[in-house]
């Protein structure tokens, strides 16, 4: 199974990015995931099941360890894996 995930951290700052999105962009940047997109104000990445996963849990450990105060985010199966 192929998941997306889509997600925000707060609060934001239109100035720099703050350290807590700073720390979730980096796990996803790390966790071998397919079409990563980073953006200003919402991220998306896509994978293998147990990946994504693996990563959201990490997602959600350091931004909130580094400052986030709400972390919004959305799971969506998208297809099984192909053999």
């Amino acid at each position: 199974m192929r998941l997306r995930v889509e997600f925000t951290t707060e609060p934001f700052d239109l100035e720099e990015a703050p350290a807590h999105a700073v720390a979730a962009r980096e796990v996803i940047q790390k966790a071998q995931l397919d079409a990563v997109d980073v953006g200003p104000f919402g991220n998306t990445a896509e994978g293998e099941a147990e990946r994504v996963l693996d990563a959201v849990r990490a997602l959600l450990h350091d931004s909130l360890r580094a400052g986030a105060t709400r972390v919004s985010l959305q799971v969506n199966v998208i297809g099984e894996e192909k053999p």
